[in-house]
């Protein structure tokens, strides 16, 4: 099997999949002999990356992987998985590491508290914004657009054959984290979430709204090597208070800033493994991403050859994350 598989599994038939496909593609499992992350102390073996379906998280994970590889000697075997689905992998070391989290304090909970087979390993440096996001064309001609008490007055400019007779709030992957439905319907919109599919639906809408001047609405989020291209601008909601979100079915609040960070598998932080201490000591900033994502994204550059031309750009980073 392909170490790099470009699709993303979901739902109940991913989570069936996961022991059968992941020990497919890896072999050996954490905890086993010379196997998993570790043959021994300081001996890297395989390392199981998880990557989640966004350019961004991408980014991260080529550069992991590439330094992982090249100055540890890892056998990096990265598994497109969606969010919930890669925690899963943690008990059984298919699944070594997610290097980009946006919150998930119920998965958190779950699988570092309860379980106890996952470790934060802190910050990955990004500071993540989630919310609702129009093109500048929209928001130059109608300013006063931004204050979501208007939103319903150009509801019908947004309507969609999808969306019926209420206007479309375009969402991306339905695996994301997201809190759009219950806004829509907290806050009495006369909006309908209608989701995309995947970021590069995504993105290609709101690039495309912008060119010729269509009306879109929808979830988007920073860090985003789009900004550099298409600088869109935020809708602002109900400023988030603590505590506002912590009833799904109740939020009617904006979203808050996420330090994103990293987890991995309790296994894998016992390994010995070097490529423990790569991902524990791994920060960068959004531009720092958003150039890499802009490579792989807009310059259609492999993630592998993105991740070399930055890793060669930045050698007191990567010193750094090699302690």
């Amino acid at each position: 099997m392909a170490q790099r598989a470009r699709r993303w599994r979901s739902g109940a038939a991913a989570a069936a999949a996961l022991g059968l496909a992941l020990t497919a593609c890896s072999g050996a499992k954490v905890g086993e002999e010379n196997a998993g992350a570790g043959g021994g102390p300081g001996e890297c073996g395989t390392f199981n990356l998880a990557v989640s379906p966004w350019v961004g998280y991408e980014a991260n994970a080529a550069v992991i992987a590439h330094v992982a590889q090249k100055e540890l000697g890892c056998k990096v075997v990265q598994k497109d998985l969606k969010a919930e689905i890669g925690w899963q992998g943690f008990e059984s070391g298919e699944v070594d590491a997610i290097v980009e989290n946006w919150g998930h304090d119920d998965l958190k909970k779950k699988y570092i508290t309860e379980q106890k087979t996952a470790v934060n390993l802190g910050p990955t440096g990004n500071k993540g914004i989630i919310g609702w996001y129009i093109p500048p064309w929209i928001a130059k001609q109608y300013p006063d657009i931004t204050d979501w008490r208007n939103l319903d007055k150009y509801a019908a400019k947004f309507k969609t054959s999808e969306s019926g007779s209420k206007g479309q709030l375009l969402d991306g992957d339905p695996s994301y984290q997201t809190n759009d439905e219950a806004l829509v319907k907290n806050l009495k919109l006369d909006f309908k979430v209608v989701y995309a599919g995947s970021e590069t639906a995504l993105l290609q809408a709101f690039r495309d709204a912008e060119k010729n001047k269509k009306w879109v609405i929808g979830y988007f989020y920073e860090p985003q090597w789009l900004f550099s291209e298409v600088p869109l601008v935020h809708i602002d909601l109900p400023k988030h208070t603590a505590g506002c979100d912590a009833d799904p079915a109740k939020v009617a609040c904006d979203y808050p800033v996420f330090d994103l960070d990293k987890t991995v598998s309790t296994g894998f932080a016992k390994s010995g493994s070097p490529a423990y201490e790569l991902v524990k000591n791994f920060t960068w900033t959004n531009d720092d991403q958003n150039t890499v994502a802009k490579y792989i994204a807009l310059d259609k550059m492999t993630p592998e050859a993105a991740a070399k031309k930055w890793v060669e750009a930045h050698p007191d980073k990567v010193k750094a994350w090699l302690g």
